[in-house]
């Protein structure tokens, strides 16, 4: 039984998404879809000293654009967020040992292309909780259709027996039209996660899986459901 998952990339996402990776065989990020504004896909929040705090990639505000197609306003930000995540864990226990993999996917070159960061960075951290899903894109398996039918045409493609989804796609989801592919609907559940070690102030759940890793680090996996070690 082979289980999929089809989901937009975000930047760096929190600690939820990555099990979802997890929890399937296959992971595809479906980039083909408009980019939608003020959302998960290039930004992220994070914990400092005065609260919870965003951490954006500038976009421009135009939205007649795919994901995939989304450039980054300013190339060197890369660097600039490495200093704010500097500023605000360095006191982490595990900052360095997270730094020495981590810093130099933001420093290493110019951030021009908001999907390929994303990619590379959710890789990244994927290889560091051996997480071995294999991640792939939506162009490898196009599909025509409406929200539903595109999905579908997806999963037939991929040889997939179950389509795992989050449960925001409730609202919309034709699940008659996975069954009439022979394709298994699982709703997927986030959590309940338990509380670990965090810098400053009362705990959050709701914050990128770099507050995770800064202060865990190879323990991480362990507040996690289905990256478990």
């Amino acid at each position: 039984m082979k289980r999929l998952a089809v989901v937009q990339s975000n930047y760096i996402p929190w600690k939820g998404y990555f099990d979802l990776i997890a929890s399937v065989d296959e992971f595809v990020f479906y980039d083909e879809v408009q980019y939608t504004k003020n959302d998960w896909r290039n930004r992220n929040r994070i914990k400092t000293p005065q609260g919870v705090q965003w951490l954006s990639i500038p976009t421009g505000i135009s939205l007649r654009r795919k994901i995939r197609d989304v450039c980054i306003n300013d190339p060197g930000c890369g660097p600039s967020h490495w200093q704010r995540l500097g500023a605000n864990y360095a006191r982490a226990r595990h900052f360095q040992q997270i730094a020495d993999w981590l810093e130099p996917l933001f420093r290493g070159r110019p951030w021009i292309n908001l999907a390929e960061v994303n990619h590379s960075l959710i890789a990244a951290v994927c290889r560091f909780l051996d997480i071995g899903t294999r991640l792939t894109h939506s162009t490898e398996y196009p599909s025509d259709g409406d929200r539903t039918q595109r999905l579908v045409g997806l999963c037939q493609k991929a040889g997939a027996d179950v389509y795992v989804s989050g449960p925001s796609a409730r609202s919309y989801l034709d699940e008659a039209a996975f069954a009439r592919a022979g394709i298994e609907v699982e709703w997927f559940e986030y959590g309940p996660y338990p509380a670990y070690p965090q810098l400053w102030g009362e705990f959050v759940h709701e914050v990128s899986i770099v507050d995770l890793l800064f202060n865990c680090g190879d323990q991480a996996a362990r507040y996690m459901t289905h990256a478990r070690r």
